[in-house]
């Protein structure tokens, strides 16, 4: 098995998927897409079509300069044909030339020829009958359809007519609803003129009216559909049930309330009766819009119908409270739901169990875990992944894994979000090699179902970081018409958004719509990872609200995902303005979600909005983590409250928790910044009592702290044990020491230092430039000018910290007025100034504007400061230039009638409207 593990990981790394078990179908096309370069993608090209054979080859289905294959069976060649690209898909096309071949095979040539010449009705309803195929006649008619003239119109009504006649009326239905979308709604009234003129030569009136009001809500024009109601009453006619629950779940989706009861009180006085299919989408449409008292209320309305409440009504309750984190009155809706006789189904307690995960109480969540197959509930795939999913976010990798095994045991198959889960878990906090164990249990050992094994693939492609070959793959798999699910492209999106390639996962997102794929919350959270990643805050918003405009499912994670990039930018205002909205829209922040809170905060420097941040996240009853400790606790050190950060340390184990490396570190940090050595260093034997091993962050800060208490004897002690624990000194542990020779002017030694960690291949980084930085502009100008040159030489990279210690010098050489100039530059070009700059400038100004009696006198010093803020200033333009370049500025457009979205730069596409204009 080790050599196989061997193999396979280097199967990984150069593209080769021998051991992967499949069809031979698919294993055929791993290797073809093996074989090809991975810098490359197969393009198709066009062949000749034999009419003597249906054998063809599936790469020609893309038009190559110009040509278009499929163009010959269309009446309308002369017509531009660059639109029936984005109308049908690949897959579309390839399943189109397949039955058109097996056409001419079966010597139906001429019909193809005939309806070639003349867009003849009963031709189209003759050929697309020929497909044997809902889909793939539907496709052909998207395809040939591209004149819009009121003869063609009326034809594609005779055809409907036709099909519906035929008892097909579900495909009449799809073409009415493509040409309403097509035409729009300026057009649709002549659709309905002209399948209502002499229809009954065809079908009742019922036929036609429901089959144009599935078409308009298909199409999603709610007005359109409303009329057809109207039509249907002046003709003494029911609307079909199904089809007012469509309607009903459109109008509640927009928020017009007004009309959904004014169709319910019409339904209630003429028919048909409320279902509780209807009870059950107004019920989920009031809850998704936060309308939870609306919701219960048509929930005790329903017996009086004579509609008992079924397991999917329960369900929608219980989802409902557990979104807004009522986990509690989630279960109590359990027991209720059982008392009534409807018992829980594996999709209630799958949803229980994911709340509390998403809380943090694994605990509970494995009581009830347990707890339903006590009452004769099989866990499924959905609700193992839910719990396993609960561990790895309390990294728990082990329990994640007891807990796979478990699933295997009892014949449960995995599938692709379970290696998902499990791998983001060993990637994060396990080990490599049990990541290779997984991989071979899920693909070699046979325990994945075969139509998984595409979904796995391509995951496991994103996570070797080989994101190329996966798109490759994504590319080939849905060329040859291979079952690729949702997950399959959420693996790329997301990997996209992690390296910060927002663009690219935009296009998979498009084409993922385009197959006619339903964005997932993963695809939503993922493409707003991508545009917070990259700063883009404002484009993320706009993107959430058109999403939940269209009903996406944007949940509790895709509103962290923003919350933290608010934060990680430094907007706190935008981000206390999420969490606000957060509760308008009934979305119930979890255990995440207020650590991203309470981390942001601290880092924001509101360490006491934090701490009743923590108090409020365990009201809720939300468990906090270490992640949560360790942020107050990081936020009390910085603050210099160390009495707080002793308590929070106590709270920890009352609760269970344990402190980790980072916890004591932080600690015995906070304990050397106030100069207490002693408390550092009791912390520091608990924490080898505790058996926890010191790390080099330990080590620094002890360093540190004895350096800045002037203690060399214990500084070098420290340093010697860290040799002795295999601790190498890494660029932190140079820092402090320089930093220690610079204070007490042994720059001598500072130097020697600075050439030490060069020769023990240690990068030197700002930090260690401009403690040499302040150094040099402190010492006598030859030596100065000899170590600004070996800085210069070494690469030096100045930062914000380096404008302001070179601004200092220059005021405190008594040269306020270059002080100032140098300030007004640095402010031309965008610079941001601190706290810090602000109060060297303001200290200049006053000197200036009070002793009138400054230096004016240009200095060999002077001239020195010069230079050196002159090569910060060129850097810190030439790098904002960069940056500016970079960040232009992009907004997103609606790219088609399904959802998909394109992101664009501003400038460009401006100019590309205006040329188009």
């Amino acid at each position: 098995m080790c050599a196989t593990l061997r193999l396979m990981r280097i199967n990984l790394k150069v593209g080769h998927f021998p051991l992967f078990p499949t069809s031979l179908y698919t294993s055929q096309l791993l290797v073809l897409h093996s074989l090809t370069p991975p810098h490359k993608t197969l393009t198709p090209k066009v062949t000749s079509f034999s009419t003597g054979s249906s054998v063809y080859s599936s790469n020609s289905l893309v038009s190559v300069k110009g040509f278009d294959f499929l163009e010959q069976f269309t009446p309308f060649k002369n017509l531009a044909i660059s639109s029936t690209y984005t109308v049908i898909t690949s897959n579309e096309r390839r399943k189109i030339v397949v039955g058109l071949s097996r056409m001419i095979k079966d010597e139906e040539g001429w019909l193809l020829e005939a309806f070639s010449r003349d867009f003849c009705p009963s031709f189209l309803v003759k050929i697309m009958k020929l497909f044997d195929d809902r889909e793939v006649a539907f496709a052909f008619f998207k395809y040939v359809l591209q004149d819009y003239s009121e003869n063609t119109l009326k034809s594609c009504c005779i055809s409907a007519h036709l099909l519906a006649a035929e008892e097909l009326r579900l495909l009449a239905q799809d073409m009415l609803s493509w040409i309403i979308r097509r035409v729009g709604k300026c057009r649709s009234d002549e659709v309905v003129e002209f399948m209502w003129r002499e229809h009954y030569k065809y079908e009742s009136d019922f036929s036609v009216l429901d089959s144009l009001m599935r078409a308009f809500l298909t199409a999603e024009m709610v007005l359109g559909a409303i009329e057809i109601w109207s039509k249907m009453r002046d003709n003494g006619l029911r609307p079909s049930s199904s089809a007012v629950s469509i309607l009903f779940k459109l109008l509640l989706r927009i928020g017009d309330y007004g009309s959904v009861w004014k169709l319910f009180r019409d339904m209630l006085h003429k028919g048909p009766r409320p279902t509780n299919t209807l009870f059950n989408v107004m019920i989920l449409g009031y809850f998704r819009k936060g309308r939870l008292q609306t919701g219960e209320s048509l929930f005790h309305l329903m017996r009086k119908f004579g509609c008992e409440p079924d397991v999917y009504t329960y369900n929608i309750l219980i989802n409902a409270y557990c979104i807004r984190g009522w986990t509690s009155d989630a279960l109590n809706w359990v027991d209720v739901m059982g008392e009534h006789g409807c018992g829980p189904s594996i999709s209630t307690f799958s949803t229980v169990i994911n709340a509390l995960c998403k809380e943090g109480n694994v605990v509970e969540a494995r009581k009830l875990f347990d707890g339903m197959q006590e009452r004769g509930v099989s866990p499924s795939t959905v609700t193992y992944n839910a719990l396993m999913d609960g561990y790895v976010k309390a990294r728990e990798i082990f329990q994640a894994s007891m807990l796979y095994e478990e699933m295997k045991t009892k014949g449960v198959a995995p599938d692709a979000i379970t290696f998902n889960i499990l791998v983001a878990g060993h990637y994060k906090y396990g080990r490599e090699e049990d990541g290779d164990r997984l991989l071979w249990d899920l693909t070699v050992a046979g325990l994945s179902p075969d139509y998984f094994f595409s979904d796995i693939s391509i995951a496991g492609l994103c996570w070797a970081g080989r994101l190329k070959e996966a798109v490759a793959l994504l590319d080939n798999l849905l060329e040859k018409g291979i079952p690729v699910s949702i997950t399959a492209f959420n693996s790329i999106i997301a990997a996209y958004s992690k390296e910060g390639l927002e663009e690219k996962a935009f296009e998979v997102y498009n084409i993922m719509v385009q197959f006619g794929q339903t964005p997932s919350a993963s695809t939503c959270a993922s493409l707003l990872r991508g545009l917070s990643m990259t700063g883009r805050l404002r484009e993320a918003r706009d993107l959430m609200a058109k999403m939940i405009t269209m009903s996406f499912p944007i949940n509790v994670t895709a509103c962290t995902v923003l919350l933290d990039g608010y934060f990680k930018k430094g907007d706190v205002m935008g981000a206390r303005t999420l969490w606000e909205e957060m509760e308008k829209m009934g979305i119930a922040p979890d255990a995440v979600a207020f650590s991203a809170l309470i981390d942001g905060l601290v880092k924001a420097g509101s360490v006491g909005d934090a701490h009743d941040a923590f108090f409020q996240m365990i009201r809720k009853g939300l468990v906090p983590n270490n992640f949560v400790y360790n942020s107050l606790i990081t936020g009390f050190c910085y603050s210099g409250n160390m009495t707080e950060v002793q308590k929070l340390e106590r709270d920890m184990r009352e609760r269970g928790l344990l402190p980790d490396v980072f916890t004591i570190n932080t600690i015995i940090n906070g304990f050397c910044k106030q100069g207490r050595m002693k408390l550092a260093i009791d912390s520091f034997v608990e924490m080898q009592r505790s058996g926890l091993q010191p790390d080099i962050v330990t080590y620094n800060s002890l360093i540190n702290g004895f350096c800045k208490a002037f203690d060399v004897v214990n500084a070098d002690n420290f340093m010697t044990r860290m040799y002795a624990s295999g601790w190498e000194p890494d660029i932190t542990t140079y820092n402090i020491r320089i930093h220690s020779f610079c204070s007490t002017r042994r720059i001598n030694r500072a130097v020697m230092m600075l050439d030490e960690l060069a020769s023990a291949g240690v990068v030197p980084n700002t930090v260690t430039y401009n403690i040499m930085m302040n150094s040099a502009c402190n010492d006598i100008l030859d030596r100065a000018m000899i170590l600004a040159a070996k800085l210069l030489k070494m690469a030096f990279i100045p930062n914000t910290v380096t404008a302001n210690l070179l601004l200092s010098h220059l005021w405190k050489q008594g040269l306020p007025q270059r002080t100032l100039v140098w300030g007004q530059k640095l402010s031309e070009i965008g610079f941001e100034f601190d706290e810090i700059t602000h109060k060297i400038l303001d200290k200049a100004f006053h000197c200036i504007h009070v002793n009138t009696d400054y230096c004016t006198e240009t200095t060999e010093k002077s001239l020195f400061l010069d230079f050196l803020m002159y090569i910060t200033f060129d850097y810190i333009r030439r790098s904002r230039a960069y940056s500016d370049n970079k960040n232009s500025s992009f907004e997103l457009v609606e790219d088609g009638p399904c959802g998909s979205f394109k992101l664009v730069n501003k400038a460009l596409f401006s100019q590309s409207e205006r040329a188009r204009n």
